[in-house]
């Protein structure tokens, strides 16, 4: 294998692809990068047997071929090579010989026939939805996966399609991320499935805030997700998915609407005082316009207040105060709808404008007589 490519294309193309690569295993292959030149492209596949990605780069080849190198040393002598183009040559004996300028560098590499294939997508469904509408929707979600493999079907996010609208909803046990929004083609099938949580980091990361589109393939136990030249491949996660529905409260008691930066600046200077060792939570009185909070730790007390709309009528709830932020800040909305029954049931945060495009629900904290 021979070919000659830009240095910013490569480098930007293998750092993607290194990170479906498995940082520690007990196959020394998958730590590494399958690289295959051919007809004008390199191919570029990193993949630890749940998710892969895949880029490609225009490329001078001169010879075609294919070998596997450990995506991290690979990493950084691109990044550290100093011309704008880089040269790659490979021997029969899998010598990868990486030059630019006056600078060479020889690695031995392995032989491709032993890389794990990608799995095969029998493509069933598929979804269209512009890149910066998908990259929002992932990062006002994904904070709520859970991280507990007690039960895996919720260590992903649930996607759905109906009425030509996405919903994408994260569970983990202690609070619920819902986001809504219209897709443009509207004869889409009615579907359900769950991606990993991991693998839609990844895809956020991957997504710009442009126009373009991203085409989400549906298989039978895979999900690929194309951006341009990058293909990220994803296994499903299986098995039966909380009836989000079902958990959400219907007609709340009382309804205050309030400015959502006001209220995470109070919620911030009150929790200055609780650490990872000092946790106490956030003891929120909804008064009539005005909410109170306050909490007490070994390093002090704080308190504030935040104005609103509605009156609580006196009503006491506790909240684990990072739970209420990351919530809070998720939301696409500068003034949102704080949805209150009791203080021990969920407070959900939807717009103000009733435009029904999120939804956030966290469960209270049990207070103490006194914190």
């Amino acid at each position: 294998m021979k070919f000659t490519c830009s240095k910013i294309p490569l480098q930007n193309a293998v750092t993607i692809s290194s990170r479906a690569t498995a940082s520690k295993s007990p196959i020394p292959l998958l730590e590494g990068i399958l690289l295959e030149a051919k007809d004008g492209n390199v191919k570029i596949t990193g993949y630890d047997l749940k998710t892969g990605i895949i880029t490609n780069v225009e490329a001078e080849v001169e010879k075609e071929g294919g070998i596997v190198i450990n995506s991290r040393l690979l990493c950084e002598i691109i990044r550290k090579m100093p011309g704008s183009e880089i040269s790659f040559s490979v021997s029969s004996e899998y010598i990868a010989q990486i030059s630019s300028e006056r600078s060479v560098i020889d690695i031995l590499g392995s032989p491709t026939a032993d890389y794990p294939e990608m799995p095969y997508i029998d493509e069933q469904d598929k979804i269209v939805i512009e890149e910066a509408k998908l990259k929002k929707m992932i990062a006002q979600t994904n904070f709520a996966v859970s991280d507990n493999e007690s039960r895996p079907i919720h260590t992903g996010a649930l996607f759905e399609t109906s009425g030509g609208q996405l919903t994408i909803v994260a569970v983990d046990g202690y609070r619920l991320a819902l986001r809504r929004e219209v897709l443009d083609k509207k004869d889409i099938p009615q579907l359900s499935f769950v991606v990993p949580g991991n693998a839609l980091g990844e895809v956020e990361r991957i997504l710009s805030d442009g126009e373009g589109e991203v085409y989400v393939t549906l298989g039978s136990k895979n999900i690929v997700f194309k951006i341009d030249e990058i293909t990220l491949i994803s296994r499903r996660l299986e098995g039966e998915f909380l009836n989000y529905k079902n958990s959400i409260p219907g007609q709340p008691k009382y309804c205050l609407n309030v400015k959502k930066e006001e209220l995470i600046s109070s919620i911030e200077r009150v929790s200055l005082i609780i650490s990872e060792k000092m946790k106490s939570p956030v003891r929120c009185t909804f008064e009539d316009k005005v909410v109170k909070l306050y909490t007490a730790s070994a390093l002090g007390k704080a308190s504030d207040e935040c104005t609103t709309d509605g009156d609580g009528e006196g009503l006491e709830i506790g909240f684990n105060d990072k739970f209420f932020i990351e919530a809070l800040k998720a939301a696409p909305a500068e003034d949102v709808t704080l949805e209150l029954n009791s203080g021990v049931s969920p407070c959900v945060i939807t717009p103000s404008d009733d435009s029904n495009n999120f939804l956030y629900m966290i469960l209270p904290v049990r207070l103490k007589a006194e914190n």
